[in-house]
């Protein structure tokens, strides 16, 4: 019994550790990874087999389980978010996204299946903490005994010397190709973390002394925009990789090439440029707040900072003017205080909009709705508020999981309250369906993407004119399951204007004449675009080669 109870307790503890592997690795691509062994295992096992049968051994064992349970939790989330996001887990930054985790297991799975996946995966945790400190409290039953105390001498030597040939050698064995240390690794990447995050305050505040706060004294404050709307559209999950990679080009760049084409036959202007956004797969508010503010937030923190500073941003800019600033937020489902931090005059979020249709999975209403909202609810000037507006809204169709894949309406006036979008209630495949297979995760992510797009196209060609300057750009690159781990962070940005002096400031920054960025100019960052913005279309020009371009 002894010799089975070791080798279970160094089979779970092993398969904890490697979480990361047997976990993520095995749902995004259907393999278990290539390491075998985590050598902190045989170190733990080993340990616990020498140990003495004592009550302290018992207390040890059960403070044992529940730290490695912890610890996979951690190496688990980490292993997540470099699939989902493109970085590694900071737990400092990241903690507030348990949340966020919350509402799109609601969204999707409804709350019913998320409470039950909550209740499961706690009960699954207490029974695997309890049956691995039971299994660690009977080796110590056994550890008076030679054959105990052989095997965990055993396991020790295996420990010390996989180790060393890891520390010490260049070309490894196979075996040693084979293991890894996740819990020591993720224990020093997290406090590396804690060390970077505690010097950010004083590095963020030095950079907002170096950056104009306000353009209050600027002379003629935007006038060069003759006094026309301004809608600035950020497209879920739109990356570059959309348009570049072989796998999404096929279907992406025929809908650009019918862009430009249809933005010509309706007497529009267009111009596209890129730019570098600061986060990827998620966290979309970073490249909101880093366009709007003209500083760099690529992290929770410096996010927290801006909005704590009471710094300025491209919103009250646009107040100065004389615009009335609304944000269109449809996915936003619970109190939004960063709004009103940031200071729009009206917020419409999901219980402001008034929509009849059905959810589709996490989408809380589709963008053709959403876009439709925006011309008749939202443009609509009064007598008693005639200024121009200034609109920000968040398109989320193309947000996972990318089902269904809906068509784009040609009968705008059919849209209404949305109603009619209950024909897709139940359409396409269920979430759980597609997500088994990562080729069709992809192929509906382009189709997502290329209905995002086909429906900003339709609403520019029916609505825009020459007192309208609409800007389009993708909030960030999908996850790295769809990019790929070495994508940049490039996204797209469209603008659309039938006044052609309005688009040629853009493209005298550097933006290409069509629906296609320049396939080799180095992109800005999303912090460069405020500052250029208001000083292109104020009283004062910059030229070019005077905006920092911020590249890192």
């Amino acid at each position: 019994m002894g010799s089975i109870s070791l080798l279970m307790a160094l089979l779970l503890v092993n398969t904890l550790l490697l979480a990361s592997q047997l976990g993520p690795q095995w749902f995004v691509q259907g393999t278990l990874g290539s390491t075998w062994l985590a050598l902190e295992a045989p170190l733990i096992v080993g340990v616990f087999a020498l140990l003495p049968r004592q009550r302290w051994s018992t207390v040890t064992a059960v403070a044992t389980a529940c730290t490695l349970m912890l610890l996979t939790t951690v190496v688990f989330a980490d292993a997540l978010f470099r699939q989902s996001f493109g970085r590694p887990l900071n737990i400092y930054l990241d903690v507030h996204l348990l949340s966020s985790v919350a509402n799109l297991l609601t969204g999707t799975l409804g709350p019913l299946g998320a409470v039950l996946v909550a209740v499961v995966t706690v009960i699954a945790a207490v029974l695997v903490t309890g049956s691995l400190a039971l299994l660690l409290c009977r080796l110590g039953v056994r550890s008076k005994q030679l054959k105990g105390r052989a095997a965990g001498l055993m396991l020790l030597a295996c420990f010390v010397v996989l180790t060393g040939l890891r520390t010490t050698s260049t070309e490894l064995p196979v075996l040693a190709r084979r293991t890894a240390l996740p819990a020591v690794t993720v224990a020093t990447d997290q406090a590396r973390h804690l060390s970077r995050m505690l010097d950010e305050r004083r590095v963020f505040l030095a950079e907002l002394e170096n950056h104009t706060a306000s353009y209050a004294d600027l002379p003629g404050l935007l006038q060069g925009l003759r006094g026309g709307d301004v809608i600035l559209g950020f497209i879920e999950s739109y990356g570059i990789s959309a348009l570049d990679d072989p796998r999404y080009a096929p279907i992406l760049r025929p809908r650009l090439d019918e862009l430009a084409r249809r933005m010509a036959t309706a007497s529009l202007h267009l111009t596209t440029g890129s730019l570098v956004a600061p986060t990827q797969g998620g966290l979309s508010w970073l490249s909101h707040g880093s366009l709007l503010s003209g500083i760099w937030i690529d992290n929770q923190l410096r996010y927290d900072l801006l909005l704590a500073s009471g710094r300025e941003t491209l919103i009250d800019d646009f107040s100065r003017a004389g615009y009335r600033t609304v944000a269109l937020m449809p996915a936003i489902t619970l109190a939004w205080p960063e709004g009103e931090r940031l200071g729009y005059d009206r917020i419409l979020a999901h219980k402001n909009i008034d929509y009849s249709g059905p959810p589709l999975n996490w989408v809380t209403m589709p963008d053709q709705f959403t876009w439709s909202f925006l011309q008749n609810r939202v443009r609509d000037k009064t007598a008693s508020d005639p200024r121009p507006l200034f609109a920000e809204l968040s398109l989320i169709s193309s947000h996972a999981p990318w089902t269904p894949i809906l068509p784009v309406l040609d009968d705008w006036d059919s849209i209404g309250d949305g109603s009619i979008f209950a024909a897709w209630e139940n359409a396409g495949e269920p979430p759980h369906d597609l997500w088994r297979d990562t080729e069709r995760i992809r192929e509906h992510f382009a189709l997502s993407v290329d209905y995002a797009v086909a429906a900003m196209t339709a609403y520019a060609e029916r609505f825009i004119d020459e007192k309208t300057l609409l800007v389009v750009l993708g909030d960030h690159q999908p996850a790295p399951l769809i990019t790929g781990d070495d994508a940049s962070q490039v996204v797209p940005v469209h603008v659309i204007s039938g006044d052609s002096e309005l688009v040629q400031r853009f493209t005298d920054w550097g933006f290409e004449p069509g629906a296609f960025p320049h396939p080799t100019r180095s992109p800005r960052r999303m912090d460069a675009f405020r500052d250029w913005f208001v000083r292109a279309f104020s009283g004062q020009e910059i030229e070019v080669n005077t905006c920092v371009s911020h590249l890192q």
